[in-house]
């Protein structure tokens, strides 16, 4: 009785996320060895031994195949603010949640152990690049309202904005910098250490720039 309460996906749930997921790691593999712009969607279906219309009825352009966990990362960030410790700000619960990412690294975001390849081929690909902003435009205006929301202002809130981007901006400039690091002496604990330290000040400087408002309350 619990089982038939609990369903599991049904058959063709399971087909459809099977295949989809089949797609991004054929895609992804082709991607690392090839270079994006060099691979094309025929390729991609061709090596996943699916029809051309199948790449596109589950992923609409090339670029989502690369940046498929980008939702992933979402629901990562917004999550660590949901289930902050009293007295943490959300901006510090994110600052925090890159320690974690570091110290206790999973497979689903196993920051610059496994990534550096995936970075060098994003930045060699100017369609990578743009998607790359309208991805963080797009985090922005998600993450503006999740603090607006929590801290009870509407959601267009200018400083809800300004708190999104200054800590959108720490990350990338964090994230990009210590790869820099990474691509130039393969110095995996220099790579974090970067990483982290850039986030830590980013946190202090969006706490100064929010002083006064109420997205720094911890409640």
């Amino acid at each position: 009785m619990q089982a038939m309460s609990n369903p599991s996906p049904d058959r063709r749930t399971r087909k459809r996320l099977a295949t989809r997921q089949a797609i991004s790691d054929v895609a992804t593999r082709l991607f690392m060895e090839r270079g994006f712009d060099q691979v094309t969607i025929d390729d991609i279906a061709e090596a996943a031994d699916v029809g051309r219309m199948t790449v596109f009825n589950h992923f609409p352009r090339k670029e989502d195949m690369f940046f498929d966990r980008e939702q992933e990362g979402h629901d990562l960030a917004f999550e660590a603010i949901r289930s902050r410790e009293p007295g943490i700000s959300p901006i510090q619960a994110l600052g925090l949640l890159a320690h974690q990412m570091i110290e206790e690294p999973s497979d689903e975001f196993p920051l610059f152990a496994d990534t550096r390849t995936f970075v060098e081929t994003a930045q060699a690909s100017e369609p990578l690049k743009a998607r790359a902003r309208q991805m963080r435009d797009d985090f922005v205006s998600a993450l503006a309202g999740i603090l607006a929301d929590g801290a009870g202002r509407a959601a267009d809130d200018p400083d809800a904005y300004l708190a999104a981007g200054l800590i959108a901006a720490t990350w990338s400039i964090a994230f990009t910098r210590a790869h820099a690091e990474l691509s130039a002496t393969g110095n995996i604990e220099a790579a974090k250490g970067i990483f982290l330290g850039l986030i830590d000040r980013g946190v202090i400087g969006t706490h100064a720039a929010l002083e006064g408002t109420p997205f720094l309350d911890g409640a």
